[in-house]
């Protein structure tokens, strides 16, 4: 058994600093978080369900947002392009996006379509119902070419496109070929949706998408690696990246890289939202000119850091450091 470089405090200091004012083009869908904070001190005596009562209330950006959240938090030009509807909450996302920082010229709205909300109910940090707002038909052509037309604009003047795919209709082949005019994409597909990106640079799923999109059951290195090796065959790109929760990250490439790295997590609180940080984490670092190994362990340790944090949420460079000063072991090749 080999051993990989291990990522120390100085190495992911001096990434950060080349992943600063990099451009990144996010295209995917959208989605506005709605959260309903409260207590739970009784139950409904018109059914047998809790009564909340209601704390606070807030909205953040969910989906694509939020990986356009975690590459701002790290010092990222981002760049938005995704749908929204011709409604209120279309106003949510403009907001949320321009407090951020993030250009948003590249949303196109949508007249027969909502736009994407999700409603949850949180009771003593414990979710207790979510309720969504979604459209998950494909686009009509000429919506589709309308967005093709502003990916391929904005990703040649991008170092990095990421194409975050929450299977609402937004993809097509047209519109993963738009991106292709930057070196660099890296794409975080839903498995009924995996052929539409062929020819990406990485593709980073989590381990029960790449179960389905490739018929494997992962239950070991050994089958994990015959699914990434799947993956890598039909989609022809260069890398598969494949999370795995509390089992950690595993990296497959074309020309035989294999890398298996532990979980770093120290608390779990909510695992929602981890795979958009992986992904932002991945591309930001394969932009800063990063070994794909190093780039993969940086993104399971911001993956440690944003589980740690209850929601959707992002880490800052400083806590991603930090907890790489723990000096968790890189992982093995095989």
């Amino acid at each position: 058994m080999s051993r990989t470089q291990t990522l120390a405090p100085p190495d992911a200091r001096t990434l950060f600093e080349r992943m600063r004012e990099r451009r990144v083009l996010v295209v995917g869908d959208v989605m506005v978080d709605e959260w309903i904070w409260g207590s739970v001190s009784r139950i409904s005596p018109e059914a047998p369900v809790p009564v909340v009562a209601v704390s606070d209330h807030s909205f953040t950006l969910g989906g694509a947002g939020n990986v356009a959240n975690n590459l701002r938090a790290l010092g990222a030009h981002v760049t938005f392009v995704g749908a929204v509807g011709a409604d209120a909450f279309a106003h949510y996302v403009t907001d949320l996006l321009a407090d951020e920082g993030i250009g948003s010229e590249g949303l196109v709205t949508i007249s027969d379509r909502p736009t994407t909300r999700k409603t949850r109910v949180v009771a003593h940090n414990q979710q207790v119902v979510r309720a969504d707002w979604e459209a998950t038909s494909p686009l009509d052509a000429a919506d589709r070419g309308k967005l093709a037309k502003i990916v391929a604009r904005e990703a040649a003047a991008a170092d990095v496109v990421v194409l975050s795919d929450y299977a609402k209709g937004l993809f097509s082949r047209e519109l993963v070929e738009a991106a292709l005019t930057c070196p660099i994409v890296v794409a975080d597909p839903k498995p009924q949706n995996f052929e539409l990106f062929a020819g990406v640079t990485c593709v980073a799923p989590n381990a029960q998408e790449a179960e389905q999109a490739t018929g494997i059951a992962i239950r070991s290195d050994a089958s994990l690696e015959r699914a990434g090796q799947a993956l890598l065959n039909e989609l022809r790109c260069r890398y598969v990246v494949i999370t795995r929760g509390e089992h950690g990250m595993s990296l497959l490439g074309r020309d035989g890289e294999k890398l298996h790295i532990p979980s770093v997590a120290r608390t779990v609180y909510d695992v929602s939202g981890a795979g958009d940080t992986v992904t932002a984490v991945l591309s930001l670092g394969l932009a800063a000119g990063a070994p794909i190994e190093l780039a993969i362990q940086l993104a399971n340790f911001a993956a440690g850091a944003v589980v740690e944090k209850l929601g959707t949420a992002t880490a800052s460079a400083n806590e991603i450091v930090a907890l790489v000063e723990h000096g968790i072991p890189a992982g093995h090749e095989r």
